[in-house]
């Protein structure tokens, strides 16, 4: 645990001068089509997932991961400066793994604010989730079917603040919390080591949520602030983890298809022979595949949790998609699957133009031979 006591002039942390609660950096990777988690599941000697999330509020029982992920517990890694940080794996059925580095603090606020700009803006800990899952998977690269050749990945910040407690042992609440400290808080969120203007901490605050009057979170593109206790953060915790999971596939299919169109268009505009055009049926071909996949991703993803759409976490998990872009990646894919589908519908059209020409040709080759033979007959 780590203890920071530079504190701020802010009334609330004048009284309660230290914060307790944890930072997890969530380093997620996608490292293959797919993850066959029964079989990871015997390979590690993991026993039958449980529920998940673990909902602290009442929820019907389908509101659950259809596929949980499964959890890997590693050793403690430790930072360049030889911070001791609680390290865990999490595999996604659909080829994601997310790599989980925390610690726990006891720090004023102004040290919080220090902190959360040190680990988002920190390369040493992406560097090391990767160095750390690639041993992992050294040994179990049975589990990865068609694995990545090159990872992208995304990172995402969590703080996770203990409820503060006044003299008189009332648990300050959440409105109380924004009104006092939001200033601090709109830092957190975005990273940010100086205080925002006015409009850019509205901002922020408005992505907030709360279910108790004690709780509350609060969610931004980078990072997440959890006012919770640790135990009752935790469904929001995999909630964020899932958004991101989602995100990251997202990306790779958009990266994968940029390059693709842009293969397609460069071939598209060189001159081609006749026997060029009979090429077109496999690069459509491919095509088609690439459509196929990511919409069997995303029927995956989208199945992955089900919710019920009027409960809490439900709308946790919209608000957390929006603020980190899950929806404009999934946008973007959308356009440029419905530009492949064109090209694809386009180059079979051209593909059936060059064989009919083909057969044509055929035909008039071997009228012209069965001509030639009638004639050399009769002569």
């Amino acid at each position: 645990m780590i203890k920071l006591k530079i504190c701020n002039k802010n009334p609330m942390a004048d009284q309660h001068t230290l914060l307790r609660g944890s930072i997890r950096a969530l380093l997620l990777f996608d490292i293959a089509e797919e993850i066959d988690l029964p079989l990871l599941r015997t390979v590690l000697g993991v026993g039958p997932s449980k529920r998940e999330p673990a909902f602290r509020h009442p929820s019907p029982e389908y509101v659950r991961f259809e596929r949980p992920p499964i959890v890997e517990s590693v050793a403690p890694c430790r930072t360049d400066d030889g911070l001791e940080l609680q390290t865990r794996i999490r595999y996604f059925d659909y080829g994601v793994a997310s790599v989980e580095l925390q610690m726990q603090f006891h720090a004023c606020w102004n040290a919080l604010i220090r902190l959360a700009h040190k680990w988002i803006m920190a390369p040493e800990l992406e560097r090391r989730a990767g160095h750390l899952l690639r041993e992992r998977l050294a040994g179990i690269q049975q589990v990865l079917k068609r694995p990545r050749e090159s990872w992208i990945s995304e990172d995402y910040y969590l703080v996770q603040v203990d409820p503060i407690s006044l003299n008189n042992h009332a648990v300050i609440s959440a409105e109380e919390l924004v009104r006092d400290c939001g200033v601090q808080i709109a830092q957190i969120v975005r990273g940010e080591e100086q205080p925002l203007s006015a409009a850019e901490r509205q901002e922020v605050l408005e992505s907030s949520m709360s279910y108790y009057p004690t709780d509350l979170l609060v969610v931004g593109w980078v990072a997440a602030l959890i006012y919770d206790t640790p135990a009752a953060a935790l469904p929001a915790i995999d909630l964020l983890e899932y958004a991101n999971s989602q995100l990251l596939e997202f990306r790779y299919y958009d990266e994968v298809l940029t390059r693709v169109l842009a293969e397609v268009y460069k071939r598209l505009d060189k001159k081609r022979g006749v026997w060029g055009q009979w090429q077109l049926a496999r690069e459509a071909a491919n095509l088609n595949t690439i459509r196929l996949d990511y919409r069997e991703l995303v029927e995956q993803t989208d199945n992955a949790i089900k919710f019920l759409s009027d409960m809490f976490y439900a709308r946790a998990y919209r608000l957390a998609s929006v603020r980190i872009g899950v929806g404009d990646y999934r946008n973007l894919v959308t356009e440029k699957l419905s530009t492949a589908r064109d090209l694809y519908e386009s180059m079979i059209n051209e593909f059936h133009q060059a064989r009919t020409f083909f057969l044509e040709v055929m035909v008039v080759i071997i009228l012209m031979i069965e001509i030639a033979f009638l004639f050399r007959g009769k002569s």
